[in-house]
């Protein structure tokens, strides 16, 4: 089972595993975008949408307005139809707007870099807020998706039913060391090796370490 003794050998295995794989999607456009709005953005966006769909939603939505204040100048049906592809479209156009409203108006046109003040934002959580500060500040945060959440009590390193928990957990057990890096290494093991439904155990480095809490069936 990993634990505090054996978490350095299992995320360490972990790293050097991933590093074969290429970054996921919105990984690649923030490292090229480099800018805070543009990671919150797509994390908006993402809700119930396929990596690849926000991706191309997202570009499409920075040559069309790459800043606050041209997305304000967007007629909302406008708005809505850059969107639509991602599901929830309106939604998400007046989440996006609103936004960029109090980004412009409450906190100068900078993005703010804490938690706290990014949960003020409308349609932002927790995972899109430690996303934020992780990525666009390099500020300590754990941001837990699916595949954190998963693989973590996979692994028996947490018991827990829901990312908000999990995270809360982490921060109390996880080496701070890790908390920046944690997000992108395990998005990307859980997409090639510790699948959701039967996961690649043969292929995995980490199993002698791995109980597989709650796996049914394994490749």
């Amino acid at each position: 089972m990993v634990n505090n003794s054996n978490i350095d050998r299992v995320l360490e295995l972990v790293r050097k595993t991933v590093k074969s794989y290429r970054a996921p999607v919105l990984e690649r456009f923030n490292d090229e975008i480099k800018d805070p709005f543009w990671v919150l953005i797509p994390c908006i966006l993402s809700l119930r949408s396929r990596d690849e769909t926000t991706a191309v939603a997202a570009r499409k939505l920075y040559q069309a307005a790459p800043t606050p204040e041209q997305i304000l100048s967007i007629a909302p049906k406008k708005l809505e139809q850059l969107l639509f592809s991602t599901g929830f479209y309106r939604q998400k156009a007046k989440a996006v707007r609103r936004i960029s409203q109090l980004i412009l108006e409450k906190y100068n046109g900078s993005v703010p870099d804490t938690i706290e003040e990014l949960l003020t934002l409308p349609g932002v959580g927790r995972k899109t807020a430690n996303l934020t500060v992780t990525v666009a500040f390099n500020k300590p945060g754990i941001c837990v998706d699916t595949h954190v959440h998963k693989i973590c009590n996979r692994w028996g390193f947490v018991k827990t039913k829901n990312a908000d928990a999990t995270e809360m957990q982490l921060r109390k057990i996880l080496p701070k060391k890790y908390w920046i890096k944690l997000n992108y290494w395990l998005v990307l093991y859980g997409q090639n090796i510790c699948l959701s439904v039967s996961p690649l155990c043969s292929k995995c480095p980490v199993s002698s370490y791995c109980p597989r809490l709650g796996v049914k069936k394994s490749r």
